[in-house]
């Protein structure tokens, strides 16, 4: 019995790239261009990282996926349990008995199979609507954010990554991080543990505004 897949988990692309940029200007420490553009960027692998919803989203489907794999590895083992039975006494019980014993295996085998591929789309199904949903959610957020902080353009990193370089200052991932777990304390009345170096790093950010 083949073991059950794994969910992979797909790094965000957060909000739509414009490539062309202009020369920064010196005006105290903003991401204002000499167009006037002001703008930021997320590292979006680091946000999926550290986003609480999105670790307790693991955790459920590996747990959920652990379930149905030990579930699955039961049913594989006693089967062959039954196949060694009929292989051992097929000729003591007689030809009869041997045929159709196998006859039932054979209907189990073909049962255990659609168990299996049935498990497996209800995962993936179930994971790919919860994961999409928290995606969308977290996009809609980071456009709220950026409307009501001013922002011309907020640029993503990760693998579809369309910042190669950005001063630390310009970085909003720990801000955006601290916005979403109190919104997320809120909503489940479940206290976010935040390292100790991502909190000295938001009062360092805060001390330099």
């Amino acid at each position: 019995m083949k073991k059950l897949m794994m969910l992979a988990v797909v790094a965000l692309s957060v909000i739509a790239c414009n490539k062309e940029t202009a020369a920064t200007t010196n005006v105290d420490k903003t991401t204002s261009t000499a167009e006037g553009f002001k703008t930021a960027y997320i590292d979006t692998e680091e946000l999926m990282k550290e986003y609480q919803e999105f670790k307790d989203f693991e955790a459920k489907f590996k747990t959920m996926s652990d379930k149905m794999k030990n579930e699955l590895d039961n049913d594989a083992k006693r089967f062959q349990n039954d196949v060694l039975d009929l292989q051992k006494n097929a000729q003591s019980k007689g030809m009869e008995w041997a045929q159709k014993r196998q006859a039932e295996l054979e209907r189990r085998q073909q049962t255990l199979a659609e168990k299996e591929q049935n498990y497996m789309k209800k995962f993936q199904e179930e994971s790919a609507v919860e994961r999409d949903s928290m995606v969308t959610k977290m996009k809609t957020f980071i456009k709220d954010y950026g409307k009501e902080k001013g922002y011309d353009y907020i640029y993503g990193t990760g693998d579809a990554a369309s910042v190669l370089y950005g001063k630390e200052e310009y970085n909003l991932t720990k801000e955006i991080l601290s916005l979403l777990h109190k919104q997320y304390e809120e909503k489940t009345g479940k206290k976010v543990e935040v390292k100790e170096e991502t909190k000295k790093e938001e009062v360092k950010k805060t001390e330099t505004k």
